[in-house]
């Protein structure tokens, strides 16, 4: 097992310091997920009444909300140490065993992608959930035993960015289930404006709001925007953000007033013209913008569909009337002079 898996204490997998450093280290300073938050209070002190070690958690959602974070809190709240791994990391029991016998009394384990873990390895993991107890194969073949170990209790906290695809034995185990929401525009650009007092980013108000409304409702693109901005600031600007800094470096940087970018842009105009306003296949529609269908699937699509661009129905992708007014493309109309009907989400 390869040690970067196994020290106790680091924040995160990621190595941008300026990222790890923007990362808040109680649940006060955590913006957002009011009501996870509240309920996360509640659990927390629970347990430290008791004197036990915190349930195992899971936190369901999109990339970017905050799961790692919440990780790192629960372990600064608890006062002990955070182990942080992955589910694609484990390839092995034996890798999750290395990393179990390391842990100390109620230290939290963190596991992100937590359904990629293989099955042998979720079958090390259930026990451990479960009893506190590890059991290790010594031998093969007919010599082989079996040795059963004691463990110090500890909190598993899990993250998912697919919560279908975790096994009905592993969900069942974990004490408390929650989901994360996308943020508000008025939460996001609490998000900015806290991550400008940490980088020293002169930014008001209404600037903050104009970078918070084209984050796509998660902080991760958020902070990712205003270094982008502030970038722009600095070189072509005094290095104050002002909303018209903002726009216009935003507009450079390719994000528009939804906050779609190039890739977004070019999927709209590709289903809108190339084909027509569909319907049209998943792979066609990606090979028509040179995406690979599942980036188009899990990173692009979900963002249209709730902003009512572009819709799902049984025969493919179909653009609706929002897309052609964003776009500034006429939308095509039938022999009659009627608009086409959208198709229905039932149709055959």
């Amino acid at each position: 097992m390869r040690e970067e898996f196994l020290d106790p204490g680091v924040e995160d997998l990621s190595t941008d310091p300026a990222e790890v450093g923007l990362r808040p280290q109680t649940l006060s300073e955590f913006i957002g997920q009011s009501e996870l938050k509240e309920h996360l209070e509640i659990v927390l002190e629970a347990a430290k009444k008791r004197g036990q070690a915190l349930d195992h958690l899971l936190f369901a959602g999109p990339p970017g909300l905050g799961k790692t974070t919440l990780a790192g809190i629960i372990a600064t709240e608890r006062g002990v140490d955070l182990h942080v791994t992955s589910g694609p990391a484990l390839e092995r029991a034996g890798d999750l065993a290395a990393i179990l016998t390391k842990l100390g009394d109620g230290d939290v384990l963190f596991i992100d992608e937590i359904h990629r873990l293989s099955r042998a390895v979720e079958e090390i993991l259930y026990p451990a959930m479960e009893d506190f107890k590890l059991d290790i194969v010594v031998g093969k073949g007919p010599a082989a035993s079996s040795i059963r170990l004691t463990m110090p209790p500890f909190t598993l906290v899990g993250a998912t960015t697919r919560t279908g695809m975790i096994t009905g034995p592993l969900r069942d185990r974990f004490g408390y289930v929650a989901r994360l929401d996308y943020y508000t525009s008025d939460e996001l650009s609490a998000v900015v404006s806290r991550a400008a007092s940490i980088w020293n980013v002169a930014i008001n108000d209404e600037a903050a709001s104009e970078i918070a409304r084209r984050s796509r409702g998660t902080p991760r693109i958020a902070n990712r925007l205003l270094r982008r901005v502030r970038d722009f600031a600095e070189v072509r600007s005094d290095g104050t953000i002002t909303p018209d800094v903002a726009r216009e470096g935003l507009r450079v940087f390719g994000v528009d007033d939804l906050g779609l970018d190039k890739v977004d842009r070019a999927l709209l105009k590709s289903l809108c013209v190339q084909f027509g306003g569909g319907p049209v296949g998943l792979s066609t529609l990606a090979i028509g913008v040179g995406e690979q269908p599942e980036t188009v699937e899990d990173v692009h699509e979900p963002f249209l569909i709730q902003l009512g661009l572009i819709a799902r129905t049984p025969r493919g992708r179909i653009a609706l009337p929002a897309a052609y007014s964003h776009m500034g493309i006429e939308m095509p109309q039938a022999s009659d002079g009627v608009v086409p009907p959208v198709p229905s989400l039932f149709e055959d």
